[in-house]
């Protein structure tokens, strides 16, 4: 399982160097955005949230010639996602000054709690939100939740 994850990553990593090599619109080096941007990309936290969303959005292009959009694991994989998209997105608020933040721990406690989120997702999908399976969830999201506003600050 290790050395899938290695070869996704190096595969998004080389993708996206290639990508970056045939843009038409050069780079400019000195934007604010560049800055903030690189420095945010090559952070470990990134790179497992890049990983993972990657490895589910592999996941959903297999499952979706044999199940349809209301299929559950379908749902799951397009709703972790979601989290994780937003994560990321949260990552390039993070200041340029804190990119140090941005550790692989980081990386791995917004992969978890979006799984986390996932299963909450189901379960409330099934129960309604005072049934006691659902309040575990929800505690466990909340912890994951502090964990991560703890290190971002």
């Amino acid at each position: 399982m290790l050395s899938f994850r290695i070869l996704i990553l190096a595969a998004v990593l080389t993708f996206g160097a290639s990508v970056s090599a045939f843009a038409q619109t050069p780079v400019k080096l000195d934007t604010p955005q560049s800055k903030e941007v690189g420095p945010i990309r090559s952070s470990p936290a990134y790179a497992e949230a890049i990983l993972r969303k990657t490895e589910l959005q592999a996941e959903l292009e297999s499952m979706l010639p044999d199940y349809t959009e209301e299929n559950p694991k379908v749902i799951d994989a397009r709703f972790e996602i979601g989290v994780l998209t937003k994560d990321i997105d949260r990552l390039f608020g993070v200041r340029p000054t804190e990119t140090s933040k941005l550790t692989e721990a980081l990386g791995k406690l917004i992969v978890r709690r979006a799984a986390v989120a996932t299963e909450l997702h189901r379960l409330m999908r099934s129960y309604n939100k005072d049934h006691p399976e659902v309040k575990r969830a929800q505690r466990r999201v909340d912890i994951y939740d502090a964990a991560i506003r703890e290190i971002l600050g």
